[in-house]
């Protein structure tokens, strides 16, 4: 039972999240565009009742998210989610009442071939609990400055690929952090009790992050088409999430011969993603 239940609850999601994809971005395409960062975009969604559904998923992905993390290494959980991007297309093919063609379900299939023979290869392992300050402040620092960078970056560009890219990006980059911080508040919630979880500062940073996380993604995907923003933000956010988990938490993934069927894995889910990016247009 040691990963059936993280990868269940990362099922879960997964799964949310790629329902909340679907609602929310055909709630965005029915607001007006923006050349800049408008935070009154979320006032105007709020009177779309898709959004408002979406923002449902997307609580419910949460709670998914964190009893995945509470039980699981970062390093496991967060690499599903890529899994969040095919099953936004079946989700958005079913609502349509669209047969997916045959070349779709070949990039489905790749990426979840090479997720499972990526983790397996891999075999994420390590479930530290705590982790000291002078660890996350680098962290912190480093995802800080590039998020902002790509945003602003993104935000000088007229709509395009290279504004959606750069937002899907940073998007990445705060999915990844709040992930990272959301495993520390769990745990303490778990060793502390309530009490704990609501002073403790991992708390209110994964709020902060999660928030711009959120609003970074309405952006995106107003910013250009999907076959810019969500490969960067797929892979985005599953790279560096296994890059914090090994930095912060200490996690442990295979290495010697074992690189050899994980970069393949890789390799088929980058294939399959962008392949699945470029028929995302039926997401809209």
């Amino acid at each position: 039972m040691g990963v059936v239940l993280p990868v269940l609850f990362s099922m879960f999601a997964a799964f949310s999240n790629a329902l909340a994809t679907v609602l929310q971005r055909r709630a965005a395409l029915t607001v007006p565009q923006s050349d800049s960062f408008r935070p009154g975009l979320i006032l105007d969604l709020l009177k779309r009742p898709l959004w408002l559904a979406g923002i449902v998923a997307v609580i419910a992905a949460g709670v998914g998210q964190a009893a995945a993390l509470a039980t699981g290494p970062l390093s496991l959980v967060q690499p599903l989610f890529v899994l969040e991007l095919p099953l936004a297309l079946l989700i958005a093919s079913l609502l349509a009442r669209e047969r997916l063609p045959s070349a779709q379900w070949l990039a489905v299939a790749a990426v979840v071939a090479g997720l499972g023979v990526a983790l397996v290869a891999a075999s994420p392992d390590g479930n530290r609990t705590h982790v000291a300050l002078d660890r996350w402040v680098p962290a912190l620092a480093a995802c800080g400055l590039a998020a902002v960078a790509l945003a602003a970056a993104g935000l000088r560009r007229p709509p395009g690929r290279a504004r959606a890219a750069c937002l899907g990006a940073a998007t990445a980059i705060c999915y990844a952090l709040t992930a990272a911080l959301m495993k520390a508040a769990m745990h303490i919630l778990d060793d502390g009790g309530l009490g704990a979880f609501l002073t403790t500062w991992q708390t209110y940073a994964f709020c902060v992050t999660g928030i711009a996380a959120l609003l970074l993604l309405e952006h995106a995907m107003q910013g250009g088409p999907l076959v810019a923003s969500q490969p960067a933000l797929t892979l985005g956010d599953a790279m560096l999430s296994l890059m914090l988990g090994v930095l912060l938490y200490e996690e442990h993934v295979r290495g010697g011969w074992w690189l050899v069927p994980e970069v393949m894995g890789v390799g088929l889910i980058v294939f399959g993603v962008f392949a699945l990016a470029r028929s995302g247009v039926s997401t809209a």
